[in-house]
């Protein structure tokens, strides 16, 4: 099976199928790379070059206690890319995976990444910077009872509204999901 060491020297397994312009798979938690085969098989027999990854702790990655954050991630991801000498990627991450790639871009995409895009995904918080004030990165939070309340550092500004969100017609509230 194939793996690539991280910088701290922890292993990561990843998946690299056939040739072409690389497309490199982000997965969402607590998944792993072979939740993206059906996308990659699509993939490779159009020629495409496909890559996935499992994050660290992930599937057949190195079950480490340490670096779960989107640093570590996005550095996994980057010594991947490294090792297999990849250029011009299309990164496509899902739920974290979008986060790992927001933050593989920010910090290790320089004349690497053709063209990055995720879904549903989990993007890494905001950070203060000289031009944002750090009252910017607090979100209001919602709690199960009622409406949006906001964090002292939101005094004076509105809490924002929101519509709660019903099934889509048909689906009802099975537990069972929608069936059309």
């Amino acid at each position: 099976m194939p793996f690539v060491t991280a910088g701290d020297g922890t292993e990561i397994f990843y998946k690299d199928w056939g040739t072409g312009r690389p497309v490199m798979f982000h997965h969402g938690w607590p998944l792993s790379a072979d939740d993206w085969d059906a996308q990659m098989l699509f993939l490779v027999r159009r020629g495409y070059r496909v890559i996935a990854h499992d994050r660290r702790g992930h599937g057949r990655s190195a079950q480490v206690g340490h670096g779960h954050d989107m640093d570590h991630y996005a550095a996994d991801a980057a010594a991947v890319v490294t090792h297999l000498g990849l250029r011009d990627v299309v990164h496509v991450g899902h739920s974290t995976g979008g986060g790992e790639v927001a933050r593989y871009v920010a910090r290790h995409g320089a004349g690497r990444v053709g063209r990055p895009t995720s879904g549903r995904s989990s993007p890494p918080p905001s950070l203060p910077h000289a031009t944002t004030p750090a009252t910017s990165t607090t979100r209001p939070t919602k709690s199960r009872a009622g409406p949006a309340s906001s964090s002292s550092t939101n005094a004076g500004r509105p809490a924002p509204t929101s519509t709660p969100t019903s099934p889509r017609p048909g689906c009802g509230n099975s537990s069972r999901g929608c069936s059309n």
